[in-house]
């Protein structure tokens, strides 16, 4: 479902991407070129800052967005997911943050006020709040990083996490595909 926020924002949907009826996007978000939007997530650009304000959600080229995920961001700030980027069954991605391109966010995983670099990878049911984790690095499962420190002992993203990431990028793409054939079937 595609609807307004209270301000008045609506979303803007590139054609090419393809959103399950199941899924909610409201507001100021920004969803790029073949995306896919799996069933029942969330994504919500609805709250304002203290002057009124709202920066938007923005979702890059090529990324999807899986099952139960949810995208929110307090008070108005800015969320942005890169391009070829997976996000994968419900994590919350909560605002503000910033998501590079070729990032694979894990199962359950929660991000919240952090970025995350270009070709990282967060494995699943992790938690990255207030950090900047730096390109190229991968949190193994279960991580909880909460300060710079916590980052000291992880080591680059291996040659199989890579490429399992581009594989998940590369497959939703694919569904893009396939789902806008049928998207007005019965």
């Amino acid at each position: 479902m595609i609807r307004k926020n209270p301000s008045g924002d609506l979303p803007v949907v590139a054609e090419s991407a393809f959103v399950d009826p199941t899924a909610i996007i409201c507001g100021k978000v920004f969803v790029g070129e073949n995306v896919f939007i799996g069933p029942y997530a969330v994504i919500r650009a609805d709250e304002v800052d203290a002057e009124g304000g709202m920066e938007p959600i923005i979702i890059g080229d090529n990324s999807n967005i899986q099952d139960g995920v949810v995208i929110h961001s307090k008070s108005g700030a800015r969320v942005e997911v890169g391009a070829h980027t997976s996000i994968a069954h419900r994590s919350i991605v909560h605002g503000p943050c910033k998501v590079g391109a070729h990032v694979f966010i894990g199962f359950n995983s929660v991000l919240f006020n952090c970025e995350v670099g270009e070709r990282s990878v967060v494995r699943h049911n992790s938690v990255v709040e207030g950090v900047v984790v730096p390109e190229n690095f991968h949190i193994p499962s279960t991580s909880n990083i909460r300060k710079e420190s916590d980052l000291a002992n992880i080591e680059p993203v291996p040659a199989d996490a890579s490429s399992f990431s581009e594989d998940v990028a590369q497959t939703n793409v694919r569904l893009v595909q396939g789902y806008k054939k049928i998207q007005n079937e019965l």
